[in-house]
């Protein structure tokens, strides 16, 4: 067992986790039955049943997803770039292995091809068998799935080859370093045609300003459209939100708060292999009102545009 992570309570019935990402806290759910704990060749793969998530899935002791709340996040990270831009044809997940974007975006029938790169094919296998309803993603014919380092497949990307990324990574530790700094934020941009849009995985707003910060300023520096922040409540993540980072390049301008493709217009989009749970087009413009403390604390989110770009406020 790593040391951020371990045991305790009766008979074992108890996981707590902590990390350096959070330091001073730690977070325990109750646990019902341990269903799979393996090693891959990048991390270890763990998936119980808790007492009141449903089943969970953690990699190197950080929890990804459970059942009760992953409707939060995949939705969210999904929908936000896909219904901010007209008819969406190409997508590409970074990362994604259990397979719940890939079921958000198969509700957008105007796309026509959806690209996943993930490392690790543990991930894959493990969620097709335990996590049925996320990687029924995987069962759509316009899937392509490539087994792979995202920074090398980008590299080698045709440029302006996608309309949308969408950054599915775990924490910015082990396999998911790399996918937090200048060098891949500048092969996504290549990838993506003129007025494509970033959708990244952008932490907590309690406890990462630091690296929000950091990740805002590299993407104004990479993305010449605009750069937003936005978040959601997840009840299992740590603090209880996640935030992502969306972006998009020279081009047609995108007004990412206020969606052009609203989901609700979109045929058979709701219902789509399973109903929506957390999205919906007041969701999603409320996802860019930001906190003050946030604008205060993270110089990028304040009034004044850099470079000419647009104010990243909503």
């Amino acid at each position: 067992m790593p040391e951020d992570y371990g045991w305790e309570g009766k008979a074992g019935k108890k996981v707590y986790f902590n990390n350096p990402m959070w330091p001073g806290e730690a977070h325990s759910l109750a646990v019902e039955k341990v269903l799979y704990k393996g090693n891959s060749e990048f991390q270890e793969v763990l998936v119980f049943e808790s007492s009141t998530y449903g089943k969970v899935l953690v990699l190197d002791g950080i929890v990804q997803l459970t059942e009760k709340d992953e409707c939060a996040y995949q939705e969210m990270i999904a929908h936000l770039p896909l219904c901010s831009i007209p008819s969406p044809k190409t997508v590409l997940v970074v990362g994604g292995g259990d397979g719940g974007v890939l079921r958000e975006i198969s509700r957008h029938s105007s796309v026509e091809q959806i690209d996943i790169c993930e490392i690790d094919k543990m991930v894959i296998d493990v969620s097709k068998r335990f996590f049925p309803e996320l990687a029924v993603g995987f069962e759509d014919p316009r899937v392509h799935l490539y087994i792979a380092d995202a920074v090398d497949f980008l590299r080698c990307a045709p440029k302006g080859k996608y309309d949308a990324v969408i950054v599915d990574s775990s924490d910015p530790v082990g396999p998911a370093q790399e996918l937090v700094g200048k060098p891949f934020f500048e092969t996504v941009a290549r990838a993506l045609r003129p007025g494509g849009v970033l959708c990244n995985m952008a932490e907590s707003m309690w406890l990462h300003t630091h690296l929000i910060q950091d990740m805002i300023y590299t993407c104004r520096q990479t993305f010449k459209g605009s750069v937003h922040y936005a978040w959601a409540s997840v009840p299992t993540y740590p603090s209880g939100v996640i935030g992502f980072l969306i972006c998009s390049t020279d081009g047609p301008p995108v007004d990412f708060i206020n969606p052009i493709n609203p989901i609700e217009k979109l045929e058979g989009a709701l219902k789509h292999k399973r109903e929506l749970r957390f999205y919906n087009s007041e969701m999603h413009s409320a996802a860019f009102a930001l906190p003050s403390f946030l604008k205060r604390e993270v110089t990028f989110l304040r009034d004044s545009p850099i470079s000419g770009q647009p104010i990243c406020i909503s």
